[in-house]
């Protein structure tokens, strides 16, 4: 017995040093990604209640900060300044005052602020102005300023939690040449993530020696645009090539993903998203074994084990901060009496899901307004939003971001006939399926994009599913990718000849490139895309649309019925199937 409780003794002595040299230290990190003005309770738009938004995630981080206090490390992604009227209206109406985006983020009280496309496209005036506004640091490493060589933000940032060393690291999606016009990032250019990120981790690890490396990246999981260069959506790639990454919190294409990878080395990598309008959060428990050694004579704290948890948290049912919402309450009725404005009268109820199947009234509205306003031969336009409204009444600022959703300019660039009916083709080839038989999908649909929040259900982009105005033509289903559009003549009745040179107005997204239907589809190379544009608006579409609805005053919306899919008997019942699997049986 004697010798068992000597034993025990002496098993205390031996392990009681290490346990008081040792320390748990358990973080919560916090994701919000791909907001897009999804602020407050109240969608701007439709004039309906909102959810999700920032007025609960707010709610949600108080409570967690109360139970983990300053160990709670809350970041945002980018892609926080476009998407509703909100931030439209302190981007460019209301300049001088603090952009309600930077209130937030301060309000908020984020580590970090990540930039997206979306922060770019806003152009240097409001994104220089937002990033001055912010009391925390805007990381991308790869986001290049000509002049210096070096990060036109930080490339990273350290946090100090209990005596551990957390590194951030943000990228951005290096394809922004590919969707918005060089003005705009002036001045800057994008590397590659890969590239930069293998350079960042080393400057890291050697100068700061972090103890938790997280990524914060503005693209994707894999795929989008792919060039000898870049690729858009690398944040896995990053997670498997360039050892050293602990967490990685991305976004960009909006959609919800939690999974852990392994890296070259063998090392498991967590990739999280939470896809956009603030939704879901990417919610990370990260637990720190900590060992107190003596370095150089100097007693630190270094990492020994790293354990994770993690979730996405559906915010919808959250709770409102009713002190957030007392602290905007301000900005809330500002914007609301902006997007109240009346500007005209619509005729007849219009929506976008008729643009999917054929001429509509909805995207022949915007095509008419684009060729009315540039007097161009030929407009290019897709339905921008997947399934959005405008009833019949009055028509109100706030409609206008359902007519159109994001701040293009407006082009007019000089197209052959032949890159014109190649364009097309390629916008049909992504958007409609190759009918063998009449049971056969008319639309090319996707079980696996139900989730994601920019597919819905197709197999492609439906924002790159250009139609045309100014032409007649038919869409023949059954005759294989690239033979399916047949062009008839101009509209105006004169011969269409794809030899000739042609005025054609069209979004600054898809003149820069945007969809690569000009490149890919058209054959032009993309050097050659800016000596084709013979116009530039100095305003986004938007206004130029709403400027000239106010000059019309009353809309009488009709499909132009230029175009159609064939054969009508095959066409007409699968165009049915497709919009129930779309959007629920059609009330006639």
């Amino acid at each position: 017995m004697k010798k068992i409780l000597s034993a025990c003794l002496l098993a205390c002595c031996l392990f009681q040093p290490v346990t008081a040299k040792s320390k748990k230290i358990t973080l919560r990190v916090i994701e919000t990604t791909d907001v897009h003005g999804s602020f407050f309770p109240y969608d701007f738009i439709t004039r309906k209640p909102l959810s999700g938004t920032l007025a609960r995630v707010s709610n949600y981080v108080k409570n967690v900060r109360k139970q983990f206090g300053d160990n709670v490390i809350l970041l945002e992604n980018g892609d926080i300044l476009q998407g509703q009227p909100t931030c439209y209206y302190y981007n460019y109406i209301n300049t001088n005052t603090t952009n309600v985006a930077s209130d937030l983020v301060n309000y908020m009280k984020y580590d970090a602020q990540g930039i997206g496309n979306h922060d770019v496209e806003t152009g240097h005036a409001c994104y220089d102005k937002w990033i001055k506004e912010l009391n925390c640091p805007v990381l991308a490493a790869n986001m290049i300023d000509n002049k210096t060589g070096n990060p036109y933000v930080k490339p990273y940032v350290i946090l100090e939690k209990e005596g551990a060393k957390i590194a951030i690291l943000g990228l951005i999606t290096p394809a922004i040449p590919n969707w918005l016009t060089e003005n705009i990032w002036s001045g800057i250019h994008f590397e590659d993530m890969e590239t930069s990120a293998k350079k960042w981790i080393k400057i890291i690890q050697d100068k700061e020696k972090p103890d938790v490396i997280i990524g914060l990246f503005h693209s994707g999981a894999k795929g989008g645009i792919i060039t000898p260069e870049y690729k858009e959506d690398a944040s896995l790639d990053v997670a498997i090539n360039v050892p050293g990454f602990d967490l990685i919190m991305f976004g960009h294409d909006h959609t919800r993903s939690n999974q852990f990878v392994t890296n070259i080395e063998g090392k498991k990598v967590l990739c999280i998203d939470p896809a956009n309008n603030a939704k879901s959060i990417a919610d990370v428990e990260l637990v720190l074994t900590m060992d107190q050694k003596k370095i150089n004579g100097k007693k630190q704290w270094i990492r020994k084990d790293l354990s994770i948890k993690n979730v996405l948290t559906d915010i919808t049912k959250e709770p409102l901060d009713q002190d957030f919402m007392e602290h905007f309450s301000k900005q809330i009725e500002e914007v609301k009496g902006y997007v109240n404005r009346k500007i005209g009268e619509i005729t007849s109820t219009i929506s976008t899901r008729d643009g999917f199947f054929g001429s509509s009234a909805f995207t022949d509205l915007i095509l008419n307004l684009e060729l009315q306003i540039t007097k161009a031969d030929i407009a290019f336009n897709a339905p921008v939003n997947f399934d959005s409204h405008i009833q019949q009444g009055p028509i109100y600022v706030g409609d206008m971001f359902n007519l159109y959703k994001f701040e293009n300019q407006l082009y007019v660039m000089r197209l052959t006939g032949e890159e014109i009916r190649k364009h097309l083709e390629m916008s049909y080839d992504l958007w409609v399926n190759t009918m063998k038989s009449p049971e056969d999908h008319l639309l090319l649909l996707s079980e696996s994009t139900k989730g994601d929040q920019q597919r819905l259900g197709f197999k492609n982009f439906s924002f790159n599913f250009d139609s045309a105005a100014g032409i007649d033509y038919e869409v023949d289903v059954t005759k294989p990718n690239g033979q399916k559009v047949h062009i008839l003549k101009m509209s105006n009745g004169q011969p269409f000849d794809e030899k000739k040179w042609y005025n054609v107005a069209i979004n600054s997204y898809r003149g820069n490139g945007g969809g690569e239907l000009l490149t890919k589809g058209a054959g032009i190379p993309r050097d050659s895309l800016k000596n084709r544009i013979i116009w530039r608006s100095e305003r986004d579409q938007r206004y130029y649309l709403m400027e000239e609805i106010e000059k019309i005053k009353v809309l009488y919306p009709k499909a132009n019925n230029n175009w159609k899919f064939v054969p009508e008997k095959w066409v007409k019942p699968a165009a049915k199937r497709d919009y129930d699997i779309l959007f629920g049986e059609r009330k006639e």
